[in-house]
């Protein structure tokens, strides 16, 4: 199952957010796996209209939504482990 992750140009928080996956796919080469489709809500509002929620970055795994909003690193490690184990069955 894929990653969804809606992000905004511009934002702060997913930029933050975007480090904290980079930085953890480097410390843990297993994140690597997690496949992610990243969405810039700007660029595709109707597609982001069909998902339930109001603050970027909000990831779903299918339509359940695993975090919506600032972050923490240890929230993306959370999120991606959630992934992770969804994709391995």
């Amino acid at each position: 199952m894929e990653l969804t992750l809606f992000v905004l140009r511009g934002c702060p928080h997913c930029r933050r957010a975007l480090k904290f996956m980079e930085e953890l796919c480097r410390e843990e080469p297993r994140y690597q796996q997690v496949k992610v489709r990243q969405i810039d809500e700007g660029e595709q509002p109707a597609l982001a209209d069909q998902y339930d929620y109001y603050y970027v970055p909000c990831y779903f795994l299918g339509r359940e939504k695993l975090h919506e909003g600032s972050c923490t690193k240890d929230q993306i490690r959370a999120v991606l482990d959630r992934a992770l184990a969804a994709q391995n069955g």
